[in-house]
């Protein structure tokens, strides 16, 4: 073994472990291990970035750009309007939803197609009386599995396209994936809705009633000479603090004002509307110096009607129409702000919603806090709870980073969390009226799509060249604005494209692939092409559960390549197994997006996946090798 060889291969081992262990992000895992080949010399600094203008990278780019237009311009809400019934059981809904899902899924990323139904697909649980994770599963699962079955699918269809070129061949075309891709996708469907999703394991709901975490809301009323007066909101939670109660509201001068800004002053006479839980009730009251706003009505002997009623039951039990609550205080942001952005924040009671959001996978709140984004400041949005692989919490959610596939609990109007949940990219889970906000832009948006499809498949142009000529159409007609299309695109998607196609390049420069494939081959495979086209599959299958799919792709390619070069038979069943392989990550939530995606949703724990993944796993292995062999001879 020569000196380029094991470093390429420690290179490798420590790329695989970094993105197993799963501490950094996956595009920067990739980028090390790109920088790692430059500097020790296996790849040249004049090739480094070269993969940025690798015709796989554009088109990945490209296609989450049109995924927006479809998007936003309410064509995807009328395919669902057209297709869902409207009366039907469990097995003809989810059948319904997940064979939407793997069509969409085929030409538009499987996490915003996703996205996209999950709303839908919560709203189904109820009306059937499911567990929500028994419709979210097999939808996560029917998306992935329609990825497989077109060119633009999923982005390992198209790092795999890019190596058969580079093996001297063509690129493979729009629907070469179709025959192989669909038998499979419609088998796994099939398993799916025909009893699969009864192996889901039933998870309580992780929606408004799941997050009850036996907390009261209570109205304390500040008085004359109190610890309180003159104290800010920021200076009471910090008071507070040790008993993990919250001031989540306050009515200030008859007005009752929503996310209170963390600079607002309290006044005498005040009520603050506190979060805590009871067996800490009295402690909270010396502390402050207040007293129970029940109480003093009572001594009063008061009858107003406009007077802030108890937030939940007699005994303040919190209900999804409560008081508005938060449990933080923003810090920065608020600083020095007059109390008129503050005041924006008075909103009639009714118009208070309590809503769950999905995480998605990338999105920019991962890592950062409610402090850290400033929420009440800024949005006048309270965060009530967090679950995380079926875990719920309301301590310390001030300072608890977000992470990919978190659900939160958040109060505020409609409009607010919407537009935050926008921004920063979340999936509010409230039922949601299937509309289409401009029809016209829902046609162009699909026309264009739909042309360059036909373009590609026709050889008019290469692919990466239709599709941004279809993002140029897409910004000069406006179903993506201009200023949307570069927050349409998953960076860290394409950095890791980018990083990891001139270090799959320099496994096979160095004939670390073929010394790879040759080992598995000759010691497992015994020297047999289908042994070697199971092996091939099997191992890309297990890669993909535990790593990115893409990531695996690339990794896969050039030993599949050279698997085949040493058995003397044709490149493109192996390269066919690791594209099919590399879209079958069903059996853990870190294999794929969508599965992160409805961890929370689902009330899903980290072992759940496996007791469905397994079935569509092994069904995939049974149905892929003979139609591999089939289509794609040796």
């Amino acid at each position: 073994m020569q000196i380029d060889q094991i470093l390429i291969l420690l290179i490798l081992a420590g790329t695989v472990g970094m993105f197993l262990w799963g501490r950094w992000r996956h595009d920067m895992v990739a980028g090390a291990s790109l920088l790692a080949c430059v500097l020790a010399g296996l790849v040249g600094a004049d090739q480094a970035f070269a993969g940025f203008g690798h015709p796989a990278v554009i088109t990945v780019a490209c296609v989450l750009v049109l995924s927006r237009g479809l998007q936003t311009s309410g064509a995807v809400d009328a395919l669902t309007r057209a297709v869902l019934p409207g009366k039907a059981g469990p097995m003809l809904s989810i059948a319904a939803l997940t064979g939407l899902a793997a069509l969409l899924s085929a030409f538009m990323n499987n996490v915003g197609a996703l996205a996209l139904l999950m709303p839908v697909a919560i709203q189904i649980a109820r009306k059937q009386e499911l567990a929500p994770g028994q419709v979210l599963m097999p939808l996560a699962f029917g998306s992935i599995l329609g990825g497989m079955t077109t060119l633009i699918g999923t982005p390992p269809n198209l790092i795999v396209a890019g190596f058969r070129a580079q093996a001297g061949g063509a690129p493979f075309a729009m629907f070469d994936y179709t025959p192989v891709g669909a038998t499979v996708a419609v088998a796994g469907v099939l398993l799916l809705v025909l009893g699969g999703w009864k192996l889901v394991p039933v998870r309580r709901e992780a929606a408004v009633e799941g997050f009850d975490p036996g907390a009261y809301l209570t109205e304390l009323r500040v008085p004359e000479g109190a610890r309180a007066v003159g104290k800010s909101v920021r200076e009471i939670e910090a008071m507070l603090d040790e008993y993990d109660a919250q001031v989540i509201g306050m009515v200030q001068a008859e007005f009752r004002v929503h996310a209170p800004n963390p600079t607002r002053k309290v006044r005498a006479g005040d009520v603050l509307v506190v979060e805590v839980d009871a067996d800490v009730l009295n402690e909270v009251l010396s502390r402050l110096g207040a007293k129970l706003e029940e109480d003093v009505r009572e001594a009063a002997v008061e009858d107003d009607a406009d007077a802030p009623a108890q937030a939940d039951d007699a005994q303040g039990r919190r209900r999804a129409n409560a008081a508005p609550a938060t449990p933080a205080s923003d810090t920065g942001d608020g600083e020095g702000e007059d109390d008129e952005r503050a005041d924006a924040a008075r909103t009639p009671h009714a118009d208070i919603v309590l809503q769950e959001i999905a995480v998605l996978p990338g999105s920019s709140l991962a890592g950062r806090s409610s402090s850290d984004l400033g929420l009440r400041t800024r949005y006048s949005i309270n965060v009530l709870a967090i679950s995380r692989a079926g875990n719920r919490s309301r301590s310390r959610l001030r300072s608890q980073p977000f992470q990919d596939g978190d659900l939160l609990l958040v109060q505020g109007t409609q409009a607010a969390i919407s537009g935050f949940a926008s921004e920063f990219g979340g999936v509010p889970l409230a039922e949601r009226a299937l509309r289409i906000p401009d029809r016209r832009k829902a046609i162009i948006s699909s026309a264009i799509l739909l042309g360059a499809i036909v373009a590609t498949a026709v050889g008019l142009v290469p692919v990466a060249v239709a599709f941004a000529i279809g993002v140029i159409m897409s910004m000069v007609l406006r179903t993506v604005p201009p200023r949307e299309v570069y927050n349409a695109i998953d960076w860290p998607v394409v950095v890791l494209l980018a990083a990891l196609i001139p270090v799959a390049g320099a496994m096979e420069s160095t004939g670390t692939a073929a010394l790879i494939a040759r080992v598995l081959i000759e010691t497992v495979g015994q020297g047999q092409p289908v042994v070697g086209l199971a092996l091939i599959l099997v191992v890309t299958m297990t890669l993909s559960d535990l790593m990115n799919n893409a990531a695996t792709a690339a990794v896969m390619c050039p030993i599949a390549i050279g698997a085949a070069g040493t058995l003397g038979v044709s490149a493109d069943p192996y390269l066919m197994a690791v594209a099919v392989g590399a879209s079958c990550a069903f059996l853990t939530p870190i294999g794929h997006q969508n599965n992160t995606l409805i961890l929370g949703p689902g009330g899903f724990r980290f072992g759940d996946y496996w007791r469905l993944g397994l079935p569509v796993q092994a069904l995939v292995l049974v149905v892929s090798l003979p139609m591999l062999l089939l289509v794609w001879p040796l």
